[in-house]
Formats: C-alpha cells, structure tokens, sequence
C-alpha cells in the first residue's frame, strides 16, 4: 500500500472521530478543515495511484462529507437556473 493510500485511511479514521464528536456548529468547521486537507491528498492518491484510485478516493470523501456536496449542488443548480 502506498503512502498516499495510507494516509487518505487515516483522514476517514480522522473524519469519522471528529463526527463522534459533538460540535455548537453542526460540523462545518471540521468539515472545512477536512477539505482542505482532502483536496491536496486526493491529487496526491490520484499521482501515486492512477485516475481509478483517485476516483474511488474523491467518492469515498463524497460519502464522508455529503452535506457540503449537497449544498454545493444546490447552490450550482440555483445559479444555472437564475442565470
């Protein structure tokens, strides 16, 4: 397993103890600190890996973060549409 394999487990073992934690902000902080620390590390998976496993690494943080995906869509969908 490759370094960068490695350490895209540990942010989702990160992700996952910083949701069991409870938060006065519904998460957001930690949410934005996990992408700033997942965009460079999924670009890093995806050089050490090949595109297939950067794919799989940009799903998986996807799932771990859905909400900030949500509303990124929303926010897309409504700019398209008031254009």
């Amino acid at each position: 397993m490759t370094l960068s394999l490695i350490l895209a487990c540990l942010w989702v073992v990160v992700a996952n103890v910083l949701a069991m934690i409870p938060s006065r902000d519904n998460h957001w902080t930690r949410a934005y600190a996990l992408i700033a620390l997942g965009i460079p590390l999924l670009g890093y998976v995806t050089y050490q890996n090949g595109p297939w496993w950067g794919l799989a690494a940009l799903f998986v943080g996807m799932s771990m973060l859905r909400w900030p995906v949500i509303y990124l869509g929303r926010w897309l969908r409504h700019r398209l549409m008031h254009r």
